[in-house]
């Protein structure tokens, strides 16, 4: 005679959820948090921290050269002007959008996670613009911050603190609108290009591309069209763009040898043409996510 196997039925108690629902602002809140800690690699690995965060530190080199020379100096010394402090970390703002935007969304493509964001309060378009105002955010850490600390710097090391800023308080309006153009226009490239692709490398190399290659070719078009035509090839090329629109929020007139000089067009332009673009890169941004399979 065999025994007959022995079962047992247990009462796991489960019971809905009964506690505070923060709901979809909390959500967005915390997904931005959480992206903008991707874009500075913060809780990956040491690599994952290393470029981006040594793009930030190279980016802040300029301000903390000018004003170590300025502490030392005997009198007022302006080794980078604000309008030039762009120019120089033009690569870098190229290459630290290449890292950060396929970090951002590209993961989320890969992992398959889309569905369960998807699944919570949050909605699609709030995915994107959460996406968008992380990578803004990383992109005004050297942007904005460098140059805050240069202009709060001179303010500190000159002569009369209150002087400088009456002599000087237009710059920061032309400092933090610039940057957050200039920004959101790099970040609406990085963004929509990643997000075509779960691929990181793919990403990147595309990303690149748009800034190198479009820089190339309206150099090129530009040297051998009509200069009627070759003025206009130049807003095709983001590097150009900011350049112009950097000289007119400063209001500082080209250098006579460089593109932007041999180009008749207000600055005004190129500052509208990035409103334009930024605005349009963050809507087919949205489009892609309103319309991807999760």
């Amino acid at each position: 005679m065999t025994d007959s196997a022995a079962g047992s039925i247990y009462d796991l108690g489960y019971r809905n959820y009964d506690g505070i629902r923060l709901g979809r602002r909390h959500a967005i809140w915390a997904l931005y948090l959480h992206s903008l800690r991707g874009v500075f690699g913060i809780g990956r690995s040491f690599w994952a921290k290393a470029g981006p965060i040594g793009i930030t530190i190279l980016a802040f080199l300029p301000a903390i050269l000018q004003l170590g020379i300025g502490a030392l100096a005997t009198q007022e010394v302006n080794i980078f002007e604000p309008e030039e402090y762009y120019r120089l970390i033009q690569v870098l703002l190229a290459v630290f959008c290449a890292i950060g935007a396929p970090e951002l969304v590209g993961r989320d493509q890969r992992t398959k996670t889309l569905s369960l964001y998807f699944s919570r309060a949050l909605r699609r378009q709030d995915y994107a613009l959460g996406k968008f105002a992380a990578m803004l955010t990383g992109m005004l850490s050297i942007t904005l911050l460098p140059q805050l600390l240069m202009f709060v710097g001179k303010a500190v090391t000159g002569d009369d603190f209150g002087d400088y800023l009456r002599d000087n308080w237009e710059d920061l309006p032309a400092i933090v609108g610039s940057a957050l153009l200039l920004s959101s226009l790099f970040a609406g490239i990085g963004l929509l290009i990643a997000s075509q692709t779960s691929r990181r490398a793919y990403s990147t190399i595309g990303i690149l591309a748009a800034f190198v290659l479009t820089f190339a070719i309206a150099e090129a078009i530009f040297h051998s069209a009509d200069e009627d035509v070759g003025k206009f090839v130049l807003l095709v090329s983001p590097f150009h763009v900011f350049e112009g629109l950097t000289l007119w929020f400063f209001d500082v007139s080209p250098d006579p040898d460089r593109r932007r000089a041999m180009v008749d067009l207000p600055g005004i332009v190129f500052v509208l043409e990035a409103i334009a673009l930024s605005s349009l890169l963050l809507a087919l941004l949205i489009r892609r996510y309103e319309r991807i399979s999760a």
